[in-house]
């Protein structure tokens, strides 16, 4: 049996920009993508904390260290600038995996600067 469980998310990120005319995805600082452990093209829910949107997009890289979290195409309507949300990468494991596995949490400032990174097991 494969379980589909929370592999990694970016907690209370702020949208940065919101870019309609642009093909649909999130853009996201390249080392918010790296402490989360995703990957360009990765399939992503973003939950908007401000309206209750939740939608599913993909991810690109933005510039290191800009902070940027953009929302672009459709899902530009689904936020305003300054939103709070949270970005959620899922993975499927077999149970045996699952119940080792520790899902990579990535707490950021107002700036979309990481303030820590969690990745531990609470049994």
């Amino acid at each position: 049996m494969r379980l589909e469980m929370l592999y990694s998310k970016i907690h209370r990120a702020v949208v940065s920009d919101a870019n309609l005319n642009y093909q649909g995805s999130i853009t996201l600082d390249e080392e918010l993508i790296k402490a989360a452990k995703l990957l360009e093209g990765q399939k992503v829910d973003v939950v908007n904390l401000c309206n209750g949107e939740r939608f599913t997009t993909y991810v690109i890289t933005g510039k290191p260290g800009s902070g940027e979290v953009c929302l672009n195409g459709a899902a530009a309507r689904k936020v305003a600038i300054g939103d709070k949300v949270i970005i959620i990468a899922y993975a499927s494991f077999e149970y045996e995996e699952a119940v080792l596995f520790c899902p990579q949490i990535v707490f950021v400032d107002d700036n979309n600067h990481i303030v820590c990174i969690r990745n531990e097991k609470k049994i």
